[in-house]
């Protein structure tokens, strides 16, 4: 016989049996509870003086007999209930009351966080028998303020409405509602999430750009939800009545992904998503999987296969339902969930391994930068924030057709051209990995190597997409990492890229604030002032000799 689940201490042996038997009851599928039943649960709750629960699949069974106290019940475990996005649980609650209330805050937010079908509330009587009825069920469409409707109270017949057909039609309204919003086809669904102490104008900044890493990894993004906390809550980052928004966003727009911009601890990801039963992550990991889908060489997939599992190993000894999500589809490439299910001993020896591994890279590039120095052939390093348009520079500068997309991360491996000046003086010039704000730590170490190809210029190009409302910040946060990579020594030109798609008052305002040269990488006849400004310096920090002031000479 299953057991009663709740708070059964002070209950004797035959009320348990009394309640265990309510397991042996069969539901018919076209009324929420006969009312003989509820006659019967009322009259054990009165005598009992406690709430007493039933769970009801849709077939009519008994799934779960619940025990509480005088005034709530706790709802147990429904995990093994599953839900699918835009779906309920396919559970109906039904449980007394003792003071004649109606349904509360707790039971109105247990239908919506839970998915059930509907909830119901018995008032029992003094004398034990059934009094009023309270049901209510879940709105589709994207109302928050009202997610719920509350039927008007009544007494046993409301109890014999036809449940089943009732909770079918709600269900495909709800599947309706969400199929409706243009989603492509075996596209997640994500609602991203902020929580910061950040000023409005910064936090839809940072949700901007979350939105953008989503849509570089193919996510289709359906909506947003920020906080303003000055304290984040160390169990699920945001505060309880957001998180609840955040729940009923999630069911009414049929999410199947969760994204936060903040990193989550292992326990925070165990909290949320153990609640909302979707796939958790947070931005660390959505950078780890764009970057898992674009490693192309067998360096850049060595690199990100190692950062994956550094930021796993921590999460390895809470594993559970939680991670199991985390390892499919987005957020899911790389290791792949084989390697989480290993023991810490193996992942300890396969972080060796790839360490090792990406050490060989390292020695070899200081090989090739050995050569390269015996060629005595200057270095032009690009650099930025992602998406600012080095590649299309480079491709620019030297003719070349490297692959170069209007999305964040296009560029991983690093790539080397030669640009040749009109007085038979060659240059190198690299394109490197892009810079973004808050680089995960796991990234700046597996890529010390290529970062480290820095390390080898004589001036760097700083490209900056002054089309951008946060260039500024881009700014700051690129030298911000040159200098962790203590490369702020190096002679810089600031290239403000995209000038034809920026307001000219604010290129004015950057060119007053900035030295730099305005460009537009696409337009080769706007990058004469730059190969201007790059003959002038290098030959003023190299010692090389004075070119001749035209350019056309360039191939």
């Amino acid at each position: 016989m299953p057991s009663v689940f709740g708070n059964t201490g002070g209950l004797k042996v035959r009320q348990i049996k009394d309640l265990e038997a309510l397991y042996n009851q069969r539901i018919p599928q076209d009324c929420i509870l006969p009312e003989d039943l509820a006659e019967k649960i009322c009259a054990l709750s009165r005598a009992m003086n406690r709430q007493l629960g039933l769970a009801i699949d849709r077939g009519g069974k008994v799934v779960r007999v619940i025990a509480g106290d005088a005034k709530e019940i706790l709802i147990p475990d429904l995990s093994d209930f599953r839900t699918a996005p835009g779906r309920l649980r396919g559970i109906r609650i039904v449980h007394t009351h003792l003071n004649g209330e109606a349904l509360t805050e707790d039971d109105l937010t247990d239908l919506a966080l839970l998915r059930l079908d509907l909830i119901c509330a018995l008032c029992a009587s003094q004398r034990g028998s059934l009094d009023k009825v309270y049901v209510a069920h879940v709105l589709p469409g994207n109302d928050r303020e009202r997610p719920c409707h509350v039927i008007h109270p009544g007494h046993g017949e409301l109890l014999e409405n036809d449940c089943l057909n009732f909770i079918l039609e709600l269900e495909d309204e709800i599947g309706r509602t969400a199929s409706m919003r243009d989603t492509p086809k075996d596209a997640e669904r994500a609602i991203l999430v902020g929580v910061s102490k950040l000023s409005k104008a910064e936090s839809d900044a940072h949700m901007a750009e979350l939105k953008e890493l989503a849509e570089s990894c193919g996510v289709h993004v359906i909506g947003h939800v920020t906080q303003t906390r000055q304290k984040p809550d160390p169990k699920t980052l945001m505060g309880q009545g957001k998180l609840k928004d955040l729940y009923l966003m999630a069911l009414q727009d049929a999410a199947t992904l969760i994204i936060f911009d903040q990193e989550l601890s292992p326990a925070q990801v165990r909290n949320i998503s153990d609640r909302m039963e979707l796939k958790v992550m947070d931005r660390t990991q959505l950078i780890l999987d764009i970057f898992a889908r674009r490693a192309r060489s067998r360096e850049g997939k060595l690199q990100v296969e190692l950062a994956q599992l550094k930021y796993l190993q921590p999460r390895l000894s809470d594993k559970n339902t939680a991670m199991s999500r985390l390892t499919g589809g987005i957020g899911g490439r790389g290791p792949g969930e084989t390697k989480l299910e290993i023991n810490r001993r193996r992942v300890r020896e396969q972080i060796l391994r790839l360490e090792k591994a990406v050490e060989e890279v390292h020695s070899n590039r200081k090989q090739q930068k050995a050569l390269r120095n015996r060629q005595g052939l200057p270095v032009f390093s690009i650099v930025g924030y992602t998406n600012a348009g080095k590649s299309t520079l480079l491709n620019t500068l030297t003719q070349s057709k490297i692959e170069a997309k209007d999305q964040m991360f296009a560029t991983l491996d690093p790539t080397s051209r030669r640009l040749r000046f009109p007085e038979d003086v060659e240059v190198i010039i690299t394109d490197t990995v892009g810079f973004i704000r808050n680089l995960p730590k796991e990234l700046m170490a597996a890529f010390r190597a290529t970062l480290e190809e820095l390390e080898n210029a004589d001036i760097l190009l700083h490209v900056i997409d002054i089309s951008n409302p946060s260039w500024e910040k881009q700014v700051a946060s690129v030298e911000s990492v040159l200098e962790e990579l203590d490369l702020t020594e190096i002679p810089q030109i600031r290239v403000f890229n995209k000038m034809d798609l920026a307001e000219k008052a604010e290129m004015e305002k950057a060119l007053r604030q900035y030295p730099g040269i305005a460009v537009s990488a696409l337009d080769r006849a706007s990058l004469r002032p730059l190969l201007d400004e790059m003959q002038t310096m290098l030959y003023s920090h190299t010692g090389a000799k004075p070119f001749s002031q035209t350019t056309d000479g360039l191939h």
